[in-house]
């Protein structure tokens, strides 16, 4: 009699089931979508509020900030008193209702916040986008290769040197770059550009320009890009490892694939996922820029202005900044996670 039973209430629990699916309306794969964004949303809805009192507990008089060295009367600093003392919960239902107001000023350069973070945009883009692209391109290719011949010559240089990279400070490195290369030591010559982006009186939108642009990128994209190839070549590196000794390998030489076939066609696309998730979230850091990089260099994107007002503190660029730079490293962690289940389809189940 428990066979039976048994039997009959398996159905039933089936049909419940897809009687939910069907009533839901959407297939795994949207609700998962649906879940990434959900969450990306109310993870920005908290960083919103975060920074509002994040920033209003950091020291420093930003009105005597934003007069200091200015022949401002009186009655014009009262004002912006008054206006800094407003109850703390006016402040923050008028920020909340439109965090992105551009009739904020910054107390250190007396303009929009969101205009000077739109004038740095492109630099930082430019800069760590194009060390992203080829530290991924690279670093992926090396990982690909080291894991396939491991405990060769070529796997034991490589995860030393990638090793060394990966514990090395960005802005160490690039100060070593910039005095070997850019000032010239006995033994190297000074042939980059010590800082900046371009050259005085070059038309950056000339071929003199753009090429004049290459040539200051060469020193911050390197120190960018050599950490940036260290990260992706171990992450590559250690996921083909451990997919080398899959039974679906094995099964594939047996029906006489070749070695190459095997890596390209089977290994390497399921190794990969790894890597593309931790790009892709690195991508999110492209719109923060690297702070002590373009310090360094003086290269004038978004870390340079975040470290400038650091120095303030200049409280209302400052969480302008914290905003955006949240902002990208959400997008960036949802656009990884749709795009994780695109290519492994047991996320979507």
């Amino acid at each position: 009699m428990d066979q039976p039973v048994s039997t009959s209430a398996a159905p039933v629990q089936d049909g419940a089931a897809d009687g939910a699916g069907q009533s839901s309306g959407m297939s795994p794969g949207t609700r998962y979508a649906a879940r990434s964004i959900g969450s990306g949303v109310a993870t920005l809805f908290f960083v919103v509020v975060f920074n509002f009192f994040l920033f209003r507990m950091l020291p420093g008089d930003p009105i005597g900030l934003y007069t200091r060295g200015r022949n401002v009367p009186p009655e014009q600093i009262a004002k912006l008193r008054a206006e800094l003392d407003k109850p703390i919960l006016e402040q923050f239902l008028t920020y909340v209702a439109n965090p992105f107001s551009s009739t904020i000023n910054s107390a250190r350069f007396n303009r929009p916040v969101w205009e000077l973070i739109f004038e740095r945009v492109g630099a930082t883009l430019l800069l760590v986008g194009t060390a992203i692209l080829i530290a991924s391109i690279v670093g992926t290719l090396i990982g690909i290769r080291a894991a396939w011949k491991r405990g060769e010559t070529f796997d034991s240089v490589s995860s030393a040197v990638t090793l060394t990279l990966y514990a090395m400070p960005e802005f160490w490195l690039g100060m070593i770059l910039l005095i070997m290369f850019g000032v010239g030591t006995a033994i190297t010559p000074g042939v980059f550009p010590i800082g900046g982006i371009i050259s005085p009186g070059v038309d950056p939108r000339s071929l003199e320009g753009i090429l004049n642009v290459a040539w200051h990128m060469v020193l911050p994209v390197t120190t960018l890009a050599a950490v940036y190839v260290a990260e992706y070549a171990l992450v590559m590196r250690a996921s083909l490892i451990d997919e080398m000794g899959q039974d679906y390998l094995t099964v594939a030489r047996a029906k006489g694939l070749k070695d190459k076939v095997v890596r390209r066609r089977h290994a390497v696309p399921n190794a990969i996922l790894p890597t593309v998730t931790l790009i892709f979230m690195n991508l999110g850091f492209v719109i923060s820029g690297a702070i002590t990089i373009e310090t360094v260099f003086s290269w004038p994107g978004l870390g340079l202005l975040t470290y400038d007002a650091l120095r303030g503190p200049d409280i209302a660029l400052l969480q302008a900044t914290f905003l955006l730079f949240s902002i990208g490293v959400i997008v960036a962690n949802i656009i990884a996670d749709l795009l994780y289940a695109v290519l492994d389809p047991r996320v979507r189940v």
